[in-house]
């Protein structure tokens, strides 16, 4: 299938239906968050931590800590979120159908892989970005390590790390991960007394607190020593009973006994998630071992594994096996003696810890949503630290704003939380869609969206040096606070987000978008609750915030009522301002051509209201219906740049340029109406790619250049001051896409890109092609927008110049 340049959100000329969300109360439970996920959101409420995370260490902690979009939206709407080494992955034997995310995904989890990848700590690792690690020769990473791989990455010398379980925990816990699910545990050696020989995930649990799952530590380990060492540090250690009653050994990895009874025990995951969630609000800084012993099926009788630990230490001994070497030894060796019934009882085991690890981080998830719901019937929360002052719910957003610095762009538009609801009935192979007037089974996701901040974060994550603003409102709810602290986590710069208070703005809800989708997850039905940009409007306020910033480009996008899209429109004009408009929808695109009375009128080129449009064929359509009903095309000024364009008799031309169908459907005809508004549209053609359609003044040295020549529509041929000619080219699509992952967020990306360009000085021509490059990233990434779209920027820069 071939790269499709979507609207926002759409995927058919099929639009959404905007209904209020009020009465879908489990959208509503599922952000219920508790009071101390909001107070720490990055650092739980860890003491150390909270003590140094002043707002210049949080922004060097997101400079340096890189968490992927998924996890961030995961930790700010209180999924289940668990955490897995990649040691596992690059330096383990058992081979790579773990499917160990898969496990967390099924159990209705977020997986986040811990590594580093060329230099970069990463929280969230994607399977093609763990291939890239285990291909590149990857060092062993614990806590010793982390600074020394990070640092010689900013020095350029970009080196790849599995973590380990000690590594794994202090990289998840900082980016606010409070459950781990691993193979086995390291511990004392035997011997260790006097060698000193002690794993670093010992002292690591007695310091970071982070619940870990494993299946005990390694059988041929000192495992009464081990737990000594564990009682020293702090550390509990409890293990679960799995309906076995009375007191219970703690698990020998391979073996469910290790003969050393458990220092306690656990019933069930409730269980589990209730002590996790007692050692945080107590401030207790140790982390907490689970043990969960290996699948009965897979184990191996105590007594055999006793006889083949004793012979694989004896071996290591004899061939002087020491230190690092020594564990790796040990483990070849056990496999060979067990005839490699090791191997398949450590994949089971580590599968089993996942999958417990993921419960028990559903039922801490659900603990903390009910903690919340108690505490909001008396307390109201708060917002987190991380969120400065200017964002505290307001009662007078039209008082001048404090802007630190200017921005490259500025973004006035939308910011919802989204919910996706893909539908997977047993019968979706023969019948894709849902079922109507019934329940239907369904993976719903959560995610923080909206087209405004989605065109900010594409425009962020494309540039050298971004200086990217996102201006929108949001409600004093759960969902408000919400979204601040994901943008903020995100690193993006949430001043000129207002919060409108309670008291003086009951009915300003925070804006949120559901999405009904196949099988396929193509859209069926959009449902959007957007009235707090349709009911509240301060446009002195947002001149100000104009003022404030001088943006060389604003993007207005058409979630706002139409006199405030003129509102912004007019502010970013009378700034200085490039303004470009996102249509978003068929119905909202027509707002640009609203009925102009007691509004100020549009500006007619050469000195336009709008610079640059990026509709699709149908919301082009919507706004040429528009400007047709509301007399725009009556106007005598826009028939003095159409005269000037001198486009008697061309369908020949259209033809050659775009194609015969494109013709016969209107579409470069109506694009030439609307250029005297809008001097450079350009629009998303689907499968078909995207055409461009500029005004070039007169004196435009392209209008001599012969590479120029075959895209040229027309040229002036009256003595007009200013219309030189007009420029149409049609752009391909980016490639053949067959792995799409999700649509959403795909028309966003790609006007975040082509405006990243265009303030970097680009030309529109040299930087549409970039923009669909980062379009087709996006389609292959389960966020809306994608992680990956830096690897545009050296491009994108080149094209700028």
């Amino acid at each position: 299938m071939q790269a499709f340049l979507y609207s926002s959100r759409l995927k058919s000329p099929i639009r959404k239906t905007y209904l209020h969300l009020s009465t879908m109360r489990f959208l509503h439970r599922s952000w219920l968050v508790s009071k101390s996920l909001y107070n720490q959101r990055l650092f739980s409420t860890s003491r150390k931590l909270s003590q140094v995370s002043s707002r210049g260490h949080l922004a060097a902690l997101r400079e340096t800590l890189k968490i992927s979009e998924e996890v961030i939206d995961a930790l700010a709407t209180n999924k289940p979120v668990v955490a897995l080494e990649s040691t596992i992955y690059t330096h383990g034997a058992l081979g790579n159908d773990l499917d160990l995310e898969g496990i967390v995904r099924r159990n209705g989890g977020v997986p986040a892989v811990v590594g580093i990848l060329g230099g970069v700590p990463t929280v969230g690792l994607l399977p093609d970005e763990v291939d890239r690690m285990i291909a590149g020769s990857p060092k062993k990473v614990s806590r010793r390590d982390i600074a020394y791989l990070v640092g010689m990455g900013l020095a350029g010398n970009k080196i790849h790390g599995g973590t380990t379980i000690a590594g794994t925990m202090i990289l998840a816990r900082l980016a606010g991960i409070r459950v781990f699910g691993t193979g086995g545990l390291g511990g004392v050696h035997r011997g260790g007394h006097e060698s000193f020989d002690i794993s670093a995930d010992l002292t690591e649990l007695g310091r970071t607190r982070m619940a870990v799952i494993s299946s005990g530590c390694k059988g041929f380990l000192d495992i009464p020593r081990t737990l000594e060492y564990l009682e020293t540090q702090g550390v509990l250690v409890s293990t679960f009973a799995d309906g076995r009653t009375g007191a219970v050994d703690f698990p020998a990895f391979w073996a469910r006994d290790s003969g050393v009874k458990s220092p306690s025990i656990v019933h069930d995951e409730e269980q589990a998630a209730s002590i996790i969630l007692a050692q945080e609000r107590l401030g207790i800084e140790s982390g907490l071992l689970f043990a969960n012993p290996i699948p009965e099926e897979f184990s191996i009788p105590k007594s055999e594994m006793d006889a083949i630990i004793e012979q694989a230490v004896e071996d290591s001994t004899q061939q002087g096996a020491l230190g690092n070497e020594n564990t790796p030894f040990i483990l070849k060796r056990i496999r060979e003696l067990t005839q490699g019934r090791s191997v398949p009882a450590n994949k089971a085991l580590v599968q089993a810890n996942v999958e417990r690890a993921t419960k028990i981080a559903t039922a801490l998830s659900r603990l903390i949503a009910e903690d919340s719901i108690s505490s909001n019937k008396s307390v109201k929360i708060q917002p987190t630290p991380q969120i400065e002052k200017r964002n505290s719910p307001i009662d007078d957003p039209t008082e001048e704003i404090n802007v630190d610095s200017r921005a490259d762009i500025l973004v006035a538009g939308s910011v919802a939380v989204d919910l996706s609801c893909d539908y997977v009935g047993e019968d979706s192979l023969e019948h894709p869609a849902p079922h109507l007037h019934t329940s239907n089974p369904a993976h719903i996701g959560q995610s923080i969206g909206g087209v405004g901040r989605n065109v900010a974060l594409a425009a962020q994550r494309v540039m050298q040096n971004p200086k990217v603003r996102l201006c929108s409102m949001i409600g004093d709810d759960i969902a408000g606070s919400t979204i601040l602290s994901s943008l903020q986590t995100s690193g993006m710069d949430t001043s000129c987000i207002r919060q409108l208070s309670r008291e003086h703005y009951p009915s300003s809800r925070t804006a949120q978008y559901v999405a009904v989708n196949d099988a396929s997850k193509n859209l069926v039905l959009g449902m959007a609750d957007m009235g707090i940009f349709a009911t509240h409007s301060f446009p002195e306020h947002w001149n100000s915030t104009i003022k404030a910033s001088k943006p060389k480009w604003l993007v207005v996008d058409g979630n706002w009522a139409d006199r405030d899209v003129r509102a912004w429109i007019q502010a970013g004009k009378s700034n200085g301002a490039h303004v470009a408009f996102e249509p978003v929808s068929m119905e909202k695109s027509a707002r640009l051509f609203c009925n102009e009375r007691n509004l100020e009128s549009l500006g007619i080129f050469p000195k336009p209201s709008v610079d640059l449009a990026t509709p699709n064929q149908y919301e082009l359509a919507a706004m040429h219906a528009a400007a047709q009903r509301h007399e725009y095309l009556d106007n005598p000024r826009w028939w003095e740049i159409i005269d000037a364009f001198g486009m008697r008799g061309a369908r020949d031309r259209f033809v050659k340029l775009t194609s015969a169908d494109m013709t016969d459907d209107g579409i470069p005809q109506q694009v030439i109406q609307l250029l005297p508004y809008i001097p450079t549209i350009v629009t998303k053609m689907g499968s078909g790619g995207a055409l461009l359609a500029t005004i070039l003044k007169k004196g435009d040295p392209r209008l001599l250049d012969p590479a120029y020549e075959k895209f040229m529509l027309s040229r002036c041929l009256n003595d007009h001051p200013d219309v030189g000619g007009v420029y149409m080219r049609l752009f391909p699509a980016a490639e053949d896409v067959d792995d799409i992952v999700s649509v959403n967020g795909v028309g966003d990306t790609f006007l975040g890109v082509l405006v990243a360009g265009l303030a970097q000085g680009g030309r529109a021509e040299n930087i549409l092609n970039i923009a669909q490059k980062g379009a087709v990233l996006t389609l292959r990434s389960p966020q809306s927008v994608s992680e990956d779209l830096g690897i545009l920027r050296s491009e994108l820069s080149a094209a700028a110049i």
